[in-house]
């Protein structure tokens, strides 16, 4: 019953939605989620942080079940994942050329990246993803404040600079610049970038999703 009061939540205000009942001080429920929103890793990583008892599920559904004096601290704690995972620009489609690790990104790499070019018509150039990195460094730059400049952090180590030209107010900016919060997928193009004769690797952000 709590899954399909959940799924017409769901549909009629197109957020996530979990119910749950209470029977003996202990909480059991189920969620459903909208697309670009992974509400069972949410629910998973709550259990692993001991919120909960029991946890799991997949993208767009999930189960779980804790003591009913725990359910605030569960709220607080999806509040804070899945208000920034929802924060995000819809899912689009895009092309990818491969997956990159934060550690692989490097100068050598994207200087092999230049010589395909030049780029243009009927020889695009390749766009890459960058999977679950963390912001740990943020800030505008630039005479109007257009460019957003961020550090992240990969989960095998390693740190890259990357820059989204053009920034708006929009939901992609503040998900650049909330240092510090859940982890995102970047999609983007690596280049070489030379500066005083030296070449170092730069990622030139197009889009986000959350992780």
């Amino acid at each position: 019953m709590v899954g399909i009061v959940a799924g017409r939540i769901k549909e009629k205000f197109n957020r996530p939605a979990l119910v749950a009942g209470i029977v003996e001080g202990v909480a059991k429920g189920s969620g459903r989620s909208v697309p670009g929103v992974d509400l069972g890793a949410a629910v998973i990583a709550a259990r692993q942080s001991g919120l909960l008892k029991t946890g799991g599920g997949h993208a767009m559904a999930a189960g779980f079940g804790l003591v009913a004096e725990n359910l605030s601290a569960f709220h607080a704690f999806l509040d804070e994942r899945l208000v920034q995972a929802s924060a995000l620009p819809s899912a689009t489609d895009l092309t990818l050329e491969a997956v990159l690790a934060v550690a692989g990104a490097d100068a050598g790499l994207a200087e092999m990246v230049s010589k395909l070019g030049p780029f243009g018509n009927g020889n695009e150039e390749p766009l890459f993803v960058v999977p679950r990195v963390r912001v740990v460094k943020s800030e505008r730059i630039g005479k109007d404040a257009s460019t957003i400049r961020v550090m992240v952090e990969g989960e095998g180590g390693g740190r890259l600079k990357a820059l989204l030209f053009r920034a708006k107010e929009d939901e992609l900016a503040s998900a650049l610049l909330r240092v510090g919060g859940a982890p995102l997928h970047l999609a983007g193009y690596l280049r070489a970038e030379s500066w005083n004769g030296r070449v170092s690797a730069g990622f030139f952000i197009t889009d986000a999703a959350p992780a």
